[in-house]
């Protein structure tokens, strides 16, 4: 292309396709039909001009002359033709590009008249012209109607622009002005479907930050080895099937750990070859993202409905063009829609999430990956942000990637609820800091391993009892205040790569009837889909054995513990309970429980290991004699923890190092805090 300026003394030549305007084949089709329209728009000017006394009037259209008036009164109508066939001067075929959405020739047309402005500027005055109002230079419905041979009078072309018809349906077409009588209402194209139709697949504005892309997922599910995820791998292939081969349908998938239901389907649209959208906006950008997922031609994917499903799982599954898969935890409701989806639940795939780690991580490091993450039930997406933010703190430590890092990472993908009825830990403990007998340590590493390994023993080797029952692991810590319970809970949530969350009990106990067993759902309910080890504290306080009936406060307490033993059939997580009488827990509560790890009260030796440890990183004299503390003074671990603590304080306070006499005085003040008699007190 060659410019020269006013003066014609500078030529300048432009090279369109280095500066990237080369026309588009899809730009070429529109340009060659808007030359055909053009033609038809040419001879209905003539035709009206030829009659109309106004015509060469320059302010036509701004006022109305008496011989104007006139003229449009003696006008007879146009002779009727037959609706959907265009006039003889103008043939219409189905744009290429929305030959998907099965628009008729006649709709096609229609939407290419009102398209003709955003294309070409030149249509605007002509339309002004046939619109009788220089100032309204858009396509209206009886224009629309004229330019297409269909009399304006018929109901059936008029329909055409109704609100359920297929142009405004699919969002390809607005109709503005709704004041005006219906042939003067303005038509409009979405400036998205402009766009579309040039060739440009931008998604629309209004749906920046929520299209999301889909988990890619890891591996194949073809040939897997049996027992590793049989189960995931045929439901992925059926489901791809249904995809593949079938109509346009709606899916709900029941999630029960959040993420599972998203790597099926990114698994299953995988096997069936299917482009699809993550969509997490809200229900008032439902009609945008249908529209876009018509003009792509791809798949609509819903994760994680909001409080309030009904109105987003309705709009959604009212596109019967649409294929539309929605997964989320809750229970699907029949009263969302009037027309169900087809409701699947989710199968846990244990091994497509630990291909997905080691796929995120490698396995080329100093520690098992597959060990690591065995607690974690984090969703393929969460699985890829968690091993980048690993990484991340290795790079800020500045050493190689360690399995530290890997559970730091999953616990801060693994967001919780439960902070607003317990209190949470950060384990910063582990086994060198318990002093306990032998039995008591094998059993808490059997606890870990239980918690760790539950999934394939229960699920894969199918050694679940049945009857609805989750894959929770329920332990109780009996023993006396001080013993070490809480510590040993927070050990084994520390050996897990989790955080401990310690219940409340103010938060859950109610004096109204039924408001403590909604307190203890919603603690269960996020617990199940939390990765996280849950604490009850005392728990002979919730969990105590049921009585006789009385009265109605009986009746009431008996009430929470029946639906406590029905929630626990049900748990998924991993909840440990702590209490000082093991004689006041229901039988049928220790009958579900996986194990009961006895905290007994140490004796000289352990007392002694336990005084020795609690002085490990504390400044103390030389050849200090422990053995006579040990064996005089009768303390749980606890106590000998404060004891250090004080003598601790009073060494600091005169600016030396812990002595026997600090010690002494500090296990004499934990004997009198407990009101007992202080042994030998003034001559040791």
């Amino acid at each position: 292309m060659t410019v020269t300026d006013e003066a014609g003394d500078v030529e300048v030549s432009v090279a369109e396709d280095a500066l990237g305007f080369a026309a588009e084949p899809e730009t070429d089709a529109l340009l060659a039909r808007l030359g055909h329209l053009r033609e038809r728009v040419a001879q209905l000017v003539d035709r009206r001009s030829a009659t109309d006394p106004t015509a060469s009037d320059p302010l036509r259209g701004l006022y109305l002359q008496e011989e104007a008036v006139r003229h449009l009164l003696l006008r007879s109508p146009e002779p009727e033709r037959e609706l959907g066939s265009p006039a003889p001067e103008l043939t219409y075929g189905p744009a290429d590009r929305l030959a998907t959405l099965r628009l008729t020739d006649l709709d096609t047309a229609l939407l290419l008249v009102v398209l003709a402005p955003d294309l070409d500027r030149t249509f605007e005055p002509l339309y002004g012209y046939l619109n009788d109002d220089v100032s309204r230079r858009r396509a209206t419905v009886g224009l629309a109607l004229d330019l297409c041979g269909v009399p304006a009078h018929q109901a059936a072309g008029r329909a055409r622009f109704l609100p359920t018809a297929p142009l405004s349906a699919l969002g390809l077409l607005t109709v503005e002005e709704p004041e005006r009588p219906f042939l003067s209402r303005s038509l409009r194209v979405p400036d998205r479907v402009v766009a579309h139709l040039l060739g440009d697949d931008t998604p629309d504005a209004t749906l920046t930050g929520h299209l999301h892309p889909l988990p890619v997922p890891s591996g194949s599910y073809d040939g897997q080895e049996p027992g590793t995820d049989g189960e995931f791998t045929g439901f992925v292939d059926r489901l791809g099937a249904l995809l593949a081969e079938g109509p346009p349908l709606a899916v709900y998938l029941r999630e029960r750990h959040e993420g599972d239901g998203l790597v099926c389907v990114a698994s299953a649209l995988h096997v069936a070859g299917v482009a699809a959208v993550r969509f997490s906006g809200s229900v008032e950008q439902v009609p945008e993202l249908l529209r876009e997922a018509r003009l792509s031609g791809r798949t609509v994917v819903v994760g994680g409905l909001s409080d309030q499903p009904g109105a987003l799982v309705r709009a959604l599954t009212a596109a019967r063009d649409v294929t539309v898969l929605i997964a989320g935890a809750r229970p699907y409701d029949p009263q969302w829609c009037e027309s169900d989806p087809l409701i699947l639940e989710a199968p846990r795939q244990r091994a497509a999430a630990v291909r997905a780690w080691t796929d995120a991580v490698g396995e080329e490091h100093g520690f098992d990956v597959r060990a690591t993450v065995a607690p974690y039930h984090l969703g393929a997406d969460r699985i890829a942000r968690a091993a980048r933010a690993a990484r991340g703190l290795a790079a800020f430590d500045g050493t190689p990637l360690t399995a530290a890092h890997l559970r730091l990472a999953a616990r801060q993908q693994s967001a919780s609820g439960l902070e607003q009825h317990a209190r949470r830990i950060r384990p910063a403990v582990d086994w060198r800091d318990l002093v306990l007998p032998e039995r008591s340590l094998t059993q808490l590493h059997e606890l870990a391993l239980r918690a760790r390994h539950r999934d394939r023993v229960l699920g894969d080797w199918r050694l679940s009892a049945g009857g609805g029952r989750g894959r929770g692991v329920l332990g109780l810590f009996a023993g006396e205040s001080g013993t070490g319970k809480t510590l040993s809970a927070e050990v084994v949530a520390a050996e897990l790569g989790l955080d401990l969350y310690v219940v409340q009990l103010s938060s859950i106990v109610d004096k109204y009837v039924g408001e403590t067993e909604k307190n203890l759902e919603r603690i269960f309910t996020e617990a199940d889909r939390t990765d996280a080890v849950l604490l009850f504290d005392e728990a002979d306080a919730v969990f105590g054995k049921r009585s006789e009936v009385k009265d109605s406060h009986d009746r009431y307490a008996n009430m929470e513990s029946a639906y406590l033993l029905q929630r626990l059939e049900s748990f998924d997580g991993i909840a440990l309970l702590t209490t000082n009488l093991r004689a006041n827990i229901d039988e049928a509560f220790t009958r579900r429980l996986d194990l009961v790890v006895d905290f007994p009260f140490p004796d000289p030796a352990q007392r002694l290991a336990l005084w020795l440890h609690g002085l490990t990183h504390v400044p103390s004299v030389p050849d200090l004699e422990l053995g006579p503390l040990a064996k005089e003074f009768e303390l749980a671990g606890g106590s000998i923890r404060s004891a250090v603590v004080t003598a601790a304080y009073l060494a600091a306070g005169r600016g030396g190092e812990v002595s026997a006499a600090d010690l002494l005085e500090g296990a004499r003040r934990e004997y009198r805090k407990a009101g007992r008699l202080v042994p030998g007190e003034g001559t040791w």
